[in-house]
This record gives C-alpha cells, structure tokens and sequence, in this order.
C-alpha cells in the first residue's frame, strides 16, 4: 500500500493524508462489491497475514471471469 500511496503523491501531486484517505475510499468500495468471505481474505491480506498468492487471487479470478465471461453472451 505504501508503493501505492507514493504513486499517488508523485503522478497527483497528493499530500501523505489525501493519498490515504483515496486508497482507503478505494478499497472501501472494493470491498462492498466483493463477496463476504473475499472481502475477509482482502482485510488479511492487506494487514499482512493473507494468503494473497493462494486463496483470494483464486477467488477474485473466479469472480471476475464470471463478471466479464458475461459481457459478450448478447
């Protein structure tokens, strides 16, 4: 999150606080879209003890396969 909020600050031109209240906004709408359990493992992984590699990016591929696999079904 830290590379992200240098991001921020760099190609924005946004101080320390607003970058953080942005990714905060951010992934606070994020984590409304998701699936509970998703958003659970989403919380463990930002704070460091998540299975981000495994579980959750499984998880948000089967998700988003079934959001985008729909797009061209007309």
């Amino acid at each position: 999150m830290d590379e992200l909020k240098a991001q921020l600050m760099e190609k924005l031109g946004l101080d320390e606080t607003t970058s953080t209240q942005a990714i905060e906004t951010v992934l606070g709408f994020v984590k409304d879209k998701l699936p509970e359990n998703i958003s659970g493992m989403l919380d463990s992984a930002l704070s460091g003890g998540g299975d981000i590699g495994g579980g959750l990016m499984d998880a948000a591929k089967s998700k988003l396969g079934g959001i985008l696999g729909g797009l061209g079904s007309d």
